[in-house]
């Protein structure tokens, strides 16, 4: 009867009843949207995607998920990643569908659809969206390359500080994202695919072509003709992911110095598998992997030339001793088979293990009495001078009072201040958006003061460079110790001792958390209601605390 009734409303849009009759069913998840511009040549693609699955005996159909176009998403589309991940889920579970092919990449689209890709635990491969194509800024006769985020932020601060005038930013504004595409820099969107193809989710290569490059789209026809042999193959995540693969997943992060929204998304992502991840063990490979990946913002190039470098395989060759070779892969190869043959074709561009882009590590963590669960900090993107330092406190409780001060000429603040946005963590703001980055004070910028001290517990774009602390653990929206700092107290940082310290005497402390109150406010409906309810903090991955796990989810009764 049900077999019955699903032919029957197939036909009814004039499909034959041969097309589909003895056929695996792919699902290709489709996040594109006209406000995705990252996303905006995956309705191409997705046919790209139905003509392999074709050739290779399947039966494609597309089903539109849940767009998270980064920068166009209020508050933050961190907020909605979760949502995403439910919606993947449950598209899988509830329509009659053998595979999958996810069509994603942009930052937060990566993680959510693997999420729930991976608790729904049917074969699916992913097909990254790919990077845009680069852009060259020249001035007074000197030419440069541009990438999105990293140079916005540059820019903006030149143009706060009155060295760019208005016409200058108005062209660049129209230059600087050339073509669709994620982020061309070393940001989330990036690091998030790269992971993917580590942990052996994305065909080899997969996640640097870029997206207006034709290759782009003939890997995506070769994801559509490997699904069908991956149903046949019933080549489940479950079969794919272990430690191995996730060990793999940091090493690469590590060697890319990818975004610190790595250290929340890996976590998360490893949960759903049941794979046992920490912070601490991220630390650990940080201090074991160098940064090999010249990408900004912790080098000088961009993923277009990664691409012609050798891209993730030539990457992954270079650090084989720190991977685990023996892990399976969607080709049905292991990782060690699938970069056999690769290599670097551009040195510069991917180092050789004993010529890194900097000595800096890509992630560190840090701990102490205002950190007691973790905060991270990106050394490779952060100022040298800034690694060990101690100055007074400079605190905000929203983001609106600190625009508002920091564009404030009369601040009291100098270049040793250390500046601190408290409730903007994954219940305070709510979502944990992308504030970590605070601006430098405009008076500050005047007198040529490009970096400082920052804390919070807030994300950071992966574009974006500076000595910022992040993702603060536990928040100070559930009275984190950040929750009690005061403009004046004294905080130190010690990156090399992973030590992040308030200098207040614990009596002191005592007194201010019997006066503390939360701030963040509390929302009584919708799915903002749901996520302040069950989301982790950061330190876990922000996930919802009932998502995590391999529980099985009962099939519904079908009648």
């Amino acid at each position: 009867m049900r077999g019955f009734a699903h032919r029957q409303r197939m036909q009814q849009q004039g499909i034959r009843r041969e097309d589909i009759m003895d056929r695996p069913m792919v699902a290709i998840i489709n996040t594109w949207s006209d406000l995705s511009p990252c996303h905006a040549h995956l309705r191409e693609r997705a046919e790209a995607v139905k003509r392999g699955v074709l050739m290779a005996g399947g039966y494609p159909v597309e089903l539109p998920a849940m767009s998270l176009g980064e920068v166009m998403v209020k508050p933050t589309t961190m907020l909605y990643r979760n949502l995403l991940a439910m919606e993947v889920e449950e598209l899988l579970r509830s329509l009659p569908c053998d595979g999958a092919v996810i069509l994603a990449g942009c930052d937060k689209t990566t993680p959510g659809t693997l999420m729930g890709a991976i608790s729904m635990d049917l074969p699916f491969i992913f097909c990254p969206a790919g990077p845009m194509l680069n852009d060259r800024y020249v001035r007074d006769g000197v030419s440069r390359i541009v990438g999105a985020g990293t140079h916005t932020r540059i820019f903006w601060d030149e143009y706060q500080a009155g060295n760019i005038d208005a016409n200058e930013m108005e062209h660049l504004e129209s230059r600087m994202t050339r073509s669709p595409g994620t982020c061309n820099t070393m940001g989330t969107a990036s690091t998030m695919t790269c992971l993917t193809e580590a942990l052996g989710l994305t065909l080899p290569g997969a996640s640097a072509i870029p997206a207006m490059d034709s290759a782009h789209a003939r890997m995506a026809t070769d994801c559509g003709e490997r699904i069908v042999g991956m149903i046949w193959e019933d080549l489940k995540p479950s079969r794919l992911l272990t430690k191995g693969s996730f060990d793999n997943a940091m090493a690469v992060q590590m060697a890319l110095a990818g975004s610190t929204n790595a250290a929340i998304h890996l976590l998360a992502v490893a949960r759903r598998a049941n794979i046992a991840l920490t912070l601490d063990a991220m630390d650990t490979m940080a201090r074991q992997v160098p940064v090999l990946a010249n990408l900004f913002p912790s080098g000088d190039r961009l993923m277009e030339d990664f691409y012609y470098a050798g891209g993730l395989p030539a990457l992954m060759e270079v650090i084989r001793s720190k991977l685990s070779t023996s892990e399976m892969t969607v080709t049905s190869r292991t990782v060690g088979e699938n970069i056999a043959a690769a290599k670097v074709l551009d040195p510069v561009v991917i180092r050789p293990l004993e010529q890194p882009v900097t000595s800096a590590e890509a992630l560190a963590v840090l701990k102490g009495n205002l950190a007691p669960n973790g905060a991270v900090i990106k050394p490779s993107a952060a100022s040298l001078k800034l690694m060990q330092h101690t100055g007074r406190a400079l605190v905000f409780d929203s983001q609106p009072e600190m625009l508002a001060a920091i564009a404030d000429e009369s601040l009291d603040c100098d270049e040793n201040t250390v500046l601190v946005l408290r409730n903007a963590g994954p219940i305070g703001a709510p979502g944990m958006p992308e504030w970590g980055n605070l601006p430098i004070p405009k008076k500050l910028l005047r007198m040529g003061v490009r970096d400082m001290l920052r804390l919070s517990d807030a994300r950071m774009s992966g574009t974006h460079y500076g000595t910022c602390v992040l993702h603060i653990s536990p928040e100070s929206a559930v009275g984190g110790p950040l929750s009690l700092v005061e403009s004046g107290d004294l905080i130190e940082l010690d990156v090399m001792s992973r030590k992040l310290h308030l200098h207040v005497e614990e009596t002191e402390l005592q007194r201010r958390r019997a006066n503390w109150r939360s701030k963040a406010f509390d929302y009584q409906r919708g799915f903002v209601h749901l996520y302040q309810k069950h989301v982790t903090q950061a330190h876990e991955g922000c996930d919802f605390d009932f998502m995590q796990g391999t529980q099985t989810t009962p099939e519904p009764v079908i009648f």
